[in-house]
């Protein structure tokens, strides 16, 4: 998840739980308020109730032996939705509730008994009475020794606790809509510096900094690189960083171009004497008739080494001079006959493999350098015979790809090359000696060649071995269509 989203998130979600707690202590102070003036209310009307009763029995007028207890609902001030009950010794002898109309409506018998069970300490208790929902209820003793019981709905309460979570809920909501938006543009502008950072970094990973001269420019700008700020001191310390990072590449490509003059001109003032040394070993082998067996053998191993360490110098010069960026020559190369000559070359050279040929009907042209093609599949060629067992089978196929490109691939069926010299085996002087069986010397530089030529024609080349199949697959720009 972006930075900006979390942040954004655990803003709204902070401002949620804040909104919730309020609402909700809001809510709780509400409704105990609402419920106090209620009681005062209900009090106020079992005091009315409990004074609406028949004069005691010393005060009755004469001739009247008993009076039934009164109606509490007749007790002036009463409001709609009021319930009234009497007790009178331990039995309810009314219950009932004032209606809207004014008129009296009976409790029925699970009703009666809440009222029944109710504790007379004339202290308000909530019950729930069925169809009338939630009472605060009071009773009492009245002088009369009766008791008289009064409850008025918390319906109103209820419902102005729910009105006002309604419009807390929604103003909430709003407000969380509206700190949302203004929280993502207010991060999404305080975030721009960190994207500026983070493009300057982007900028430098598209470099090629693994080779040749490389001119590492980019900086975080100096708005986005001020100290005072978080952000400021990451930039700061990329741009100190890139700054190191440009002074060792400055130094490591002046000592390669070091390394490669060395090798250049090295390379090129070997070539006489090694020249010299083999013709004097060639004139002196021409003689061994005069001269005894162990110097005529030992003559002819000097020659050979000599031809061996000069092959080695042409490779070193030739990557020296690839190395350089010197370019190649240019034209129509027609790889399809070339694919065949190396291939004839090759059976002809190590006649115990099998060599096989897979070709299009139609002739491929390349634009390139004729000769360092073909020398990048003979180093092919060489290295599947040099490095499989006799009897095995390499095949060379040639093929073109929809993207107008040519691939070249030379594949054999040998035991594979071992997965921890895979990365490295375009690398010079690399070797996979281990697990392929050699049969001659090596200069460790034909698949570097290989790499360096192909990457001089704008084109790549990979490998994929495991036991039973290596595949070295060229992958070449093909020909500009000509258009009549």
């Amino acid at each position: 998840m972006p930075l900006r989203t979390k942040l954004i998130a655990l803003l709204v979600a902070l401002l949620a739980v804040m909104c919730l707690i309020i609402g909700g202590i809001t809510a709780f102070a509400l409704h105990r308020f609402l419920v106090r003036q209620l009681d005062s209310q209900v009090l106020d009307a079992a005091e009315r109730a409990a004074r609406f009763s028949p004069p005691p029995q010393g005060e009755r007028p004469p001739g009247v032996r008993d009076l039934p207890p009164p109606d509490p609902l007749k007790a002036p001030g009463q409001a709609a939705g009021t319930v009234n009950a009497r007790i009178v010794d331990g039995r309810l002898v009314f219950a009932a509730r004032l209606t809207d109309t004014g008129e009296r409506q009976q409790l029925n018998a699970e009703q009666r008994n809440t009222i029944s069970e109710l504790p007379v300490d004339s202290n308000p208790y909530t019950r729930y009475l069925g169809d009338f929902g939630d009472y605060r209820l009071i009773a009492r003793t009245t002088e009369r020794g009766d008791v008289v019981v009064t409850g008025l709905s918390l319906a109103s309460a209820d419902e102005t606790v729910f009105t006002i979570g309604l419009i807390l809920g929604g103003v909430a909501l709003a407000g969380l809509l509206a700190a949302g938006v203004t929280g993502a543009l207010v991060v999404r502008r305080t975030l721009r510096p960190l994207d500026r950072v983070a493009a300057t970094a982007s900028q430098v990973v598209e470099l090629p900094l693994d080779r040749g001269e490389v001119a590492l420019s980019e900086r975080v700008p100096e708005l986005d690189a001020n100290h005072s700020t978080e952000v400021g001191q990451v930039g700061h310390a990329l741009n100190r960083m890139l700054g190191h990072v440009g002074n060792a590449l400055e130094a490591r490509h002046a000592s390669e171009t070091r390394v490669r003059q060395f090798v250049a001109d090295a390379s090129h003032e070997l070539r006489t004497p090694l020249a010299a040394i083999r013709r004097y070993a060639e004139l002196t082998r021409r003689g061994r008739d005069a001269m005894p067996d162990d110097i005529a053998y030992a003559m002819g191993r000097v020659e050979s080494e000599a031809g061996r360490m000069t092959t080695l110098v042409e490779d070193l010069l030739l990557l020296a001079r690839l190395d350089s960026g010197r370019p190649l020559e240019s034209a129509d190369v027609d790889l399809s006959r070339l694919v065949v000559d190396a291939v004839n070359d090759a059976h002809i050279a190590a006649g115990e493999h099998h060599w096989q040929l897979e070709l299009p009907p139609e002739p491929v042209t390349v634009p390139g350098d004729a000769e360092r093609l073909h020398q990048v599949l003979a180093n092919l060629l060489a290295n599947a015979s040099a490095h499989t067992p006799r009897g095995t089978t390499v095949t060379t196929a040639l093929s073109a790809s929809a993207d107008g490109s040519v691939v070249l691939t030379v594949t054999d069926d040998g035991p594979g090359i071992p997965g921890d010299v895979l990365p490295n085996i375009f690398e010079r002087f690399a070797r996979a000696d281990s697990s392929r069986s050699r049969t001659g010397g090596s200069t460790g530089l034909g698949l570097a060649i290989v790499s360096a030529v192909v990457a001089a024609h704008n084109g790549s080349v990979e490998v994929s071995s495991r036991p039973g199949r290596t595949e070295f697959a060229v992958r070449l720009p093909g020909a500009e269509p000509e258009f009549s």
